[in-house]
């Protein structure tokens, strides 16, 4: 028993030293991974020769349930296919797009950091019908909302040809019926290619192989601005064909595609949404209007309250923080959306928000803010957190409080069992989904499960001090608290 309160006198006095401990959940090692680059390598102007295809079923704004298969050729000529679905599983085809075109690689794009922009010229569109619904469909819009020239695209009645493909645009004849379905390349306007080794996951063995990620521009939320919006961010990543992912079931499906035979990707389980615990993003995302950053959200399910913690920076790696907002508040009862299939509609209302500047351009920015609507006024310092509740938020920012966001959530599980959560995409204008029509219909990149609700507390108080430095100039966190010593001293003391 001496021998045990020795020991807890030993952890009182270590820490009221207060030495940096080290103490990483898997929370905060997925941050520091993504703060780490990742060892992520990306080269401009990007090399696209080769074929690109989805890793699973997308959604875009619609919703549109699609898989994408894009081969580049040398001489920048390129063939792509789009396969789109009834369902958001992508196992029930409704028609494919076959696109063919010219890409030419143009400078390193001003506007997005890291990203090359391109500019392309279509020169055929064809659409395969997989059904007579599918074909009666699309006709109906097309002969509804298309100009001239596209009226009678197919008359009323047409029986279905397997198979057959319709010419819906040609250079040639400067004919363009795409327009009804909503239909744009736009995305290929601002391209990136990133390289990164995935460790080798079977067992036995070690080491680790190439992944290669094609990034193509981001498709606006609003229908009908996405004609003409030209991107600022990024969709959901094709991957090599060759250097992909492992284990990738949906890769090979959809690489032996083409418009006879769509892909059909595997069934998945349906799983409950589950949102207690903390989720953290799987790397850096890039956001329409230039906005690089990582999420780290904590779900208390026994109380309907949530944090969420947004690290922003100024490059594409996320290596330069420029500030930090921390938002919390409570969320209602999910119910199932009737709107998009596999989705949950919630409501988040946001009550109370702190933010720390990171660098002085930022703080440069707070302290400059009119009087009232940001923080004490001209009291903002580099790594210094303030709270912004009593000011209603912060205008420079854009945040207002309080205020309440209505979402889509979903939750799925990837090849290695780990569960993921998909959040709704924040609209293109910037604007906040504070209204029920404002809802989203497609969804940001995935959070991935990193801890569940028995460790949330542990991962809170790690990541308050994300990027804190020691006097050495190193990342440190803060020491454990004596109550927590004091804890641990008590249970070596029932083991003696």
């Amino acid at each position: 028993m001496v021998r045990c309160w020795w020991l807890a006198g030993l952890l009182v006095a270590c820490a009221a030293a207060e030495p940096p401990l080290r103490w990483e959940p898997r929370c905060r090692q997925q941050l520091r991974h993504l703060q780490d680059g990742a060892r992520i390598a990306a080269r401009l102007p990007p090399r696209l020769e080769g074929r690109w295809v989805s890793t699973g079923c997308e959604v875009r704004p619609g919703p549109e349930f699609l898989t994408r298969s894009y081969l580049f050729y040398a001489n920048r000529l390129f063939k792509a296919y789009q396969f789109y679905y009834w369902d958001p599983s992508c196992r029930d085809p409704s028609y494919t797009l076959v696109i063919k075109g010219k890409l030419r690689l143009r400078q390193a794009s001003w506007i997005t950091r890291g990203a090359t922009e391109a500019d392309y010229h279509l020169h055929k569109v064809g659409i395969v019908f997989h059904s007579q619904k599918a074909m009666r469909e699309v006709a109906s819009w097309i002969n509804q909302t298309s100009g001239q020239g596209c009226g009678g695209f197919l008359p009323p009645g047409r029986a279905w040809a397997p198979g057959a493909l319709y010419e819906l645009l040609s250079a040639k004849t400067e004919r363009d019926c795409t327009a009804a379905l909503g239909f744009a390349m736009h995305e290929l306007s601002l391209v990136r290619v990133e390289k990164h080794y995935q460790p080798l996951l079977q067992p036995g063995q070690s080491g680790s192989q190439l992944v290669e990620e094609l990034y193509l521009g981001d498709i606006h939320t609003d229908w009908v601005e996405r004609l003409h919006y030209r991107p600022t961010g990024y969709q959901r990543p094709l991957q090599s064909a060759v250097h992909h992912v492992h284990p990738c079931p949906a890769c090979g499906i959809i690489y032996r595609a083409d418009e006879h035979h769509p892909p059909i990707l595997p069934a998945g389980a349906q799983l409950p949404m589950q949102l207690s615990g903390s989720w953290v993003s799987t790397h850096c995302e890039v956001r329409p209007a230039v906005l690089f950053l990582t999420r780290y959200f904590i779900f208390h399910g026994n109380n309907h309250t949530w944090e969420g913690y947004y690290y922003h920076y100024s490059d594409p790696l996320c290596k330069q923080p420029t500030f930090t907002i921390y938002a919390s508040g409570h969320y209602s009862q999910g119910i199932p959306s009737s709107k998009v299939r596999g989705g949950t509609e919630l409501a988040f209302k946001v009550t109370q928000a702190r933010v720390t500047p990171m660098d002085q351009v930022t703080v440069m920015m707070l302290n400059s803010s009119e009087p009232g609507s940001c923080g004490l006024a001209s009291s903002w310092s580099a790594g210094v957190e303030q709270d912004i509740t009593a000011t209603n938020g912060c205008l420079a920012l854009g945040i207002k409080l309080p205020h309440t966001e209505y979402e889509l959530f979903k939750t799925e599980q990837d090849t290695r069992d780990r569960s993921l959560l998909y959040i709704g995409e924040r609209p293109t204008d910037g604007s906040s989904p504070d209204s029920p029509d404002k809802r989203p219909t497609s969804y940001q990149a995935p959070l991935v499960q990193c801890a569940g609700a028995s460790e949330e507390f542990s991962n809170y108080v790690s990541l308050k001090y994300l990027g804190r430095k020691d006097a050495n100039g190193k990342e440190a966190l803060k020491p454990l608290p004596v109550a927590f010593l004091l804890f641990i001293a008590l249970l070596f003391s029932r083991w003696d």
